[in-house]
């Protein structure tokens, strides 16, 4: 059932949204202010930016699935935001790997792409992401038309990117990325033909047993 509504339920949802995306952010900047964040601040915040993109992209691909699964159209209008928090957060993870473990140097920056796997992977999300953030606002919605549609789809090949990239980075307890793997493997399927025309079969079905009884 929809909300009554909708514009205060999209407006609370809204703020919920950037309470939650800005609070990883608020948490480290508190905790490398504060000396909380343990011995090797660095690694933590490289860690905790990396795994928030990871969570907000994955939240950004489920908003359209569970808009059609409840039939509510204005959750579409979180999709946006979130996937920027998600790009944000991406790009803070890359700045901090630059300055404090590049220290700034572009060579061994390149160098680090090409022989290390996971990073090779992590920078191709990154560069996935990029074109999508760029291309989010209503002026390119209409300049690309159709095409829009097919270049933000790039979302799901990003997010495979950055699972990857997780699950190679951690090496030993790979429950969360798995976990994330897991959740990304879901909604892959939903975007599968058959599974969304089985959805569609459903719902016809469904108005056709309410026309019946009614």
């Amino acid at each position: 059932m929809s909300p009554s509504n909708p514009k205060r339920a999209v407006l609370a949802l809204k703020v919920l949204l950037w309470v939650g995306a800005l609070a990883p952010g608020a948490w480290l900047v508190y905790g490398l202010l504060t000396g909380g964040l343990g011995v090797n601040p660095i690694e933590k915040l490289t860690r905790w930016t990396g795994m928030t993109a990871i969570v907000l992209l994955l939240l950004t691909l489920a908003i359209s699935p569970a808009r059609r699964l409840t039939g509510w159209n204005p959750l579409i209008r979180l999709r946006r935001p979130t996937g920027l928090f998600s790009f944000f957060y991406a790009s803070v993870h890359f700045c901090i790997w630059f300055v404090f473990d590049m220290v700034f140097n572009v060579g061994w920056m390149l160098e680090d792409i090409a022989e290390r796997k996971f990073i090779t992977v992590g920078m191709a999300a990154l560069i996935v992401l990029l074109p999508l953030a760029v291309t989010s606002t209503r002026g390119w919605i209409r300049r690309l038309g159709k095409r829009w549609a097919l270049l933000h789809r790039g979302a799901y090949l990003a997010a495979v990117l950055a699972v990857v990239h997780y699950f190679w980075l951690v090496k030993a307890d790979t429950r969360l990325p798995l976990a994330f793997a897991a959740v990304l493997a879901l909604l892959l399927l939903f975007r599968l033909p058959w599974f969304a025309g089985a959805r569609k079969r459903r719902a016809r079905g469904s108005e056709g047993d309410a026309t019946a009884t009614a």
